[in-house]
């Protein structure tokens, strides 16, 4: 890996292009490096895992809303289209709009891979607008599997690589701004552009991305799946707009009005970012993991925590039985979905579920009565206004331990934790105490996912709403990913049951 030192430049020093970090990631993006067999291998459990949580999520109403949308936008006339989750894979539509509908789907849930560093982070969030990229114009420029493999590394690399060295929370910036350049550059990858062209699509995807974080505080609305899906969106148009010529904001990170001076840690910051060198194979998907329980992932070693003390311990159920939880884990996990946060919507039982999806007092609260977590049943609203879950779950809070902060941070392997230490005072005084560092599901975990657990995954959550010959059939194309042809490209979709979607009310708006 090559390390760039990246600082806000006045407008009178003029930072030269080839200096500035959307440049040095547009040349890992050209870069022709091949794809290794084991980042290829991870690619297809990825393009997997998304398409499970897609078909889980295709009746839930911001799915059915996007998708609605991007039906009213027929293929543009360069390409063949786009296809549609849950819809027929003859219907196509033009691949923004296809990018935003995948987009929602895949996030809705927030139930597909993760990596946790400076930033947050769900780099499967580069797929749908790839994808939709590689199938509108498979054919007219000769794209294969092989192409598409080697466009998702390079967003799966830019955005973990932006992640390890650039924190967005910190200043209460939204993390898709990371993903905007990175599903830009993933699909000047696909396309084979060249540097300069990727440079500008980086440049402009990066300024109609940042956001603020509000759509992840308080009370979270249906935004929070919407968010990377318009930032797929804002990629594809980036790069077409740079395709034809136009030029974006330069430099757009280090300027002096630029993205670091004014959004980040300004004018003084610096930063060191790490990037592949020429040549170098991109195997940051690698650094990545999924989840196996539909929360935000710092929630899913809390999870399976809560697990092991429920067959352990079954009278914690009862709030009679308890006196207090306290839950000792990282900045991040306290600040962003614990007690640190802030939030009393985080204590709502009539809070939304992109609310509680993102509150560890209500998760650790029924994952420890129930044993288990269900990606719909530990969020309704009637699980949730249980009156002896709601006495348990405000006996539980979140604080800050500085070890289980420095081993979020830390960059080896082996000590990265994402997990607490939980310390239960029971009702006659006495204590139990038990830690997880890492989820079941982590590769360094009790039971890491492979091949085997994303089919499964996968056929778990289509199993209402895919036929068997549907599922069977996009398994079959999803493992044969590297040798799909062009006109194989479209065959990444799903499917949805006969009469499934056409039951579902259709929202109007402009379209």
């Amino acid at each position: 890996m090559q390390q760039h030192h990246v600082r806000v430049h006045r407008s009178d020093e003029n930072l030269a292009r080839t200096d500035q970090l959307a440049w040095k990631i547009a040349e890992c993006a050209a870069d022709p490096v091949q794809v290794s067999e084991e980042v290829t291998e991870m690619i297809i459990n990825r393009v997997i895992d998304n398409a499970a949580v897609a078909a889980a999520s295709l009746t839930r109403r911001p799915v059915v809303a996007a998708r609605s949308q991007a039906l009213a936008h027929p293929r543009s006339f360069n390409g063949v289209g786009s296809t549609v989750f849950g819809e027929q894979r003859s219907r196509r539509v033009s691949p923004e709009w296809a990018a935003w509908a995948n987009g929602v789907a895949v996030r809705e849930l927030d139930y597909h891979d993760t990596f946790l560093a400076a930033e947050y982070s769900h780099p499967g969030d580069n797929i749908p607008p790839v994808v939709a990229v590689a199938q509108h114009l498979a054919t007219s420029r000769g794209l294969t599997g092989r192409d598409l493999v080697r466009g998702i590394a390079t967003g799966y690399e830019v955005q973990i690589d932006l992640v390890k060295a650039i924190s967005l929370h910190a200043h209460k910036i939204d993390h898709v701004a990371h993903l905007g350049p990175s599903a830009a550059a993933g699909i000047g990858t696909l396309l084979g552009l060249d540097p300069v062209t990727i440079f500008q699509a980086i440049g402009q995807a990066l300024h109609t991305t940042t956001a603020t974080r509000q759509s992840r505080k308080g009370e979270i609305s249906s935004w929070k799946a919407y968010a990377p899906a318009f930032a797929g969106k804002m990629a594809v148009e980036a790069v077409d707009r740079a395709m034809r010529g136009e030029t974006s904001p330069t430099p757009i990170y280090e300027g002096e009005d630029g993205v670091i001076a004014w959004l980040l840690d300004g004018p003084d910051a610096a930063y060191e970012v790490s990037l592949p060198e020429a040549g170098e194979a991109k195997r940051a998907i690698l650094d990545s993991y999924t989840k196996e329980h539909s929360a935000e992932y710092q929630a899913q070693a809390l999870i399976d925590l809560a697990r092991k003390l429920h067959r352990e311990h079954p009278a914690l159920a009862d709030p009679a039985n308890v006196e207090s939880i306290v839950i000792h884990t990282s900045h991040h996990t306290h600040n962003v979905i614990g007690s640190g946060a802030n939030d009393p919507q985080k204590y709502d039982p009539t809070a939304s579920r992109e609310t509680l999806d993102h509150s560890i007092p209500y998760i650790f609260t029924v994952a420890l009565q129930d044993g288990s977590w269900h990606h719909v049943d530990s969020y309704r609203p009637e699980r949730a206004g249980r009156a002896d879950t709601v006495a348990l779950w405000n006996r539980v809070t979140t604080t800050e331990d500085p070890e289980w902060t420095r081993r979020y941070h830390s960059l080896d392997p082996a000590e990265k934790a994402f997990g607490g230490r939980v310390e239960i005072v029971l009702a006659d005084g006495s204590r139990i105490v038990d830690e997880l560092a890492v989820a079941d599901a982590h590769p360094l975990g009790a039971k890491p996912f492979g091949r085997a657990e994303y089919i499964n995954k996968f056929r778990r959550l289509a199993a209402d709403v895919l036929e068997e010959g549907e599922i069977v059939r996009f398994l079959s194309a999803a493992e044969r990913l590297p040798s799909l042809s062009a006109e194989e490209l479209g065959e990444l979709t799903i499917v949805a049951a006969n009469g499934l979607l056409t039951s579902l009310p259709t929202p109007n708006g402009i379209f």
